[in-house]
């Protein structure tokens, strides 16, 4: 028995349609927001209203409903859970065998200034972690090694999911725009070049907007120069890459590029003083009192070439395991040797979206893949157990140190597969679709909520990738109705996405999880909420100007 998508299943009303569509998520983000819920109850609570306004208002069979929440638990677990989980057992395993303490102190001899390390590694370092893996994975990690820097959790987590935006749309080897190629029919290379135009401008202001969240407005003048470093050598090699190569290698090479602008821009550079967090600056000052009375520098000696390249190889096999899983080919082979892969039951091409939401009636796709070799969490995990038996850690101390990790995160993958869950709840019932038909209404003003639609997409979703799966395909036919370019809205809906990264709830979990404030996700949703928001907007005025003002911006497929 197959099922049609309806859209406005409450008296023909889209307004009111989309009102109630939108209950579960507001319901999810007012739990943790407003009323201190935590986590893994506000997700549930989510789930459920998903559920019973899936089947009792838009008519989806409950088999149907039941399978779509399934199957997105499963998805949360495999591979989003697995890639917190490991990312986390990587970062425990530094911890345990003290080489953290080590990389803190390379990171500060290079800049001690929290400012600076911001930019390093909520910025440069996340952003080359985003392009390699995407899927969470650059928050886990930046989280964590803020914390293990001195961070606070709140700000850690805070910064982390501010910090990775810009890069997002071609993270994971520039896996969002491929598939919005693909789900759209447009020309990749066009859709590239696009988004090429439109996010190196946020590329560009991000390191400031980040630096100024955490020191405020006269703390980000004093280090305007690592933030527009920082931010000119991503973009530039950000539009290059993207409008002359294509999009699998923008974030790898702009990350490069900022990492190493920066680097070099510290040996001939360094802030006026000394930024910490108010709650630092007392222990500063008596631990500088100490080191002058017995003299500076005899108080401590920094680590040692050999010593530092020790601390830091973890990351540095992290980074390169994290880019072989991304390669195409290496995953292609993996999946040879081991991807069992299952029809969801009940759900598989039963479910059909409808116009306008596609072109015509069309069967929605539901297989899962037990891709346990190809997922990005197996290369974290193999990066952490080499890690560990090169820093002399035993099976058994790994095996500890794996369990501890286990424990820390239950509740956190918990909450995940609930948060996915509701997403594909939401997804297969047209829930979603009506809220994207709501902001695709706006006739000519959609240039300006296109982004807004993808921003949309990914607080709902969780992903990038998703929301171009979920809302490409309406862009591209609601510019056609205002005569729009169907590339400018498709590509905007993955720019403007790039900015709802730091609200979805799966991406404040993973904060929460890295920086251990699980049960405080609210705290850290508040803090984000509004940072996204109004940088959403700001690409909606972009966009909107590409469209009316600088049509030329658009470029012409080949």
């Amino acid at each position: 028995m197959s099922w049609t998508q309806t859209y406005t299943p409450v008296a023909g009303s889209l307004i009111g349609s989309a009102l109630v569509a939108a209950l579960p998520v507001v319901a999810l983000l007012g739990a943790l927001a407003f009323f201190h819920v935590k986590a893994h109850w506000a997700a549930l609570v989510g789930l459920a209203l998903a559920l019973g306004i899936a089947i009792g208002v838009y008519g989806m069979p409950a088999s149907m409903a039941g399978a779509a929440a399934l199957n997105g638990a499963a998805f949360g677990l495999l591979p989003i859970g697995w890639i917190v989980l490991n990312a986390i057992f990587v970062y425990d395993i530094t911890v345990r065998t003290g080489k953290f303490e080590v990389v803190k102190e390379t990171i500060a001899g290079l800049a001690s200034d929290r400012r600076i390390q911001v930019l390093l590694i909520g910025f440069s370092f996340g952003a080359f972690i985003e392009g390699a893996a995407g899927f969470g994975t650059p928050v886990a990690i930046s989280a964590a090694m803020l914390i293990g820097l001195g961070f606070k959790p709140l700000p850690a987590a805070g910064l982390a999911l501010i910090g990775n935006t810009a890069p997002v749309a071609y993270g994971a080897l520039g896996t969002p725009i491929i598939t919005l190629a693909k789900v759209t029919g447009l020309n990749e290379l066009a859709l590239s070049a696009m988004a090429g135009r439109q996010l190196p401008l946020f590329s560009l202001i991000v390191p400031f907007w980040l630096v100024w969240a955490m020191s405020g407005f006269r703390g980000m003048v004093e280090v305007w120069p690592a933030c527009l470093v920082a931010g000119l050598f991503f973009a530039v090699p950000q539009f290059v890459v993207s409008n002359f190569y294509g999009p699998s290698l923008v974030d790898i090479v702009a990350a490069a590029g900022s990492l190493l602008a920066v680097y070099l821009l510290l040996k001939v550079w360094q802030p006026r003083s000394v930024w910490r967090f108010h709650d630092e600056r007392d222990g500063d000052a008596a631990l500088a009192g100490a080191r002058k009375s017995v003299g500076a520098a005899a108080a401590r000696r920094g680590p040692t070439g050999a010593e530092a390249l020790v601390a830091w190889l973890p990351w540095i096999i992290l980074s390169v395991f994290v880019f072989a899983w991304g390669l195409p080919s290496v995953k292609s082979w993996m999946n040879g040797l081991f991807n069992p892969t299952w029809e969801v039951p009940f759900l598989h091409n039963l479910v059909h979206k409808a116009p306008p939401v596609s072109k015509a009636l069309a069967p929605e796709a539901a297989k899962y893949s037990l891709n346990l070799l190809s997922a990005t969490g197996t290369g974290l995990l193999l990066s952490g157990v080499v890690s560990g038996l090169l820093l002399k850690l035993g099976p058994g101390d790994l095996l500890r140190t794996y369990l501890g990790t286990l424990k820390r995160v239950r509740f956190s993958l918990l909450t995940i597969a609930a948060m996915l869950a509701l997403g594909f709840t939401t997804r297969f019932s047209g829930s979603d679709s009506t809220m994207g038909l709501a902001f695709a209404s706006t006739g000519h003003l959609f240039p300006f909520f296109s982004p807004l639609l993808g921003w949309l997409g990914v607080a709902l979703t969780g992903s990038d990738t998703s929301s171009n799966v979920l809302f490409g395909n309406l862009q591209v036919v609601s510019a056609q109705q205002i005569g729009m370019n169907p590339i400018l809205a498709a590509a905007s809906n993955s720019s403007g996405g790039v900015m709802g990264k730091m609200i979805d709830a799966q991406s404040i979990v993973v904060a929460s999880v890295a920086t251990g404030q699980h049960g405080h996700e609210g705290a850290i949703l508040r803090y984000v909420f509004w940072h996204s928001l109004v940088l959403a907007c700001l690409v909606g005025v972009v966009v909107f100007l590409q469209a009316y003002v600088f049509p030329w911006m658009v470029p012409i497929p080949h």
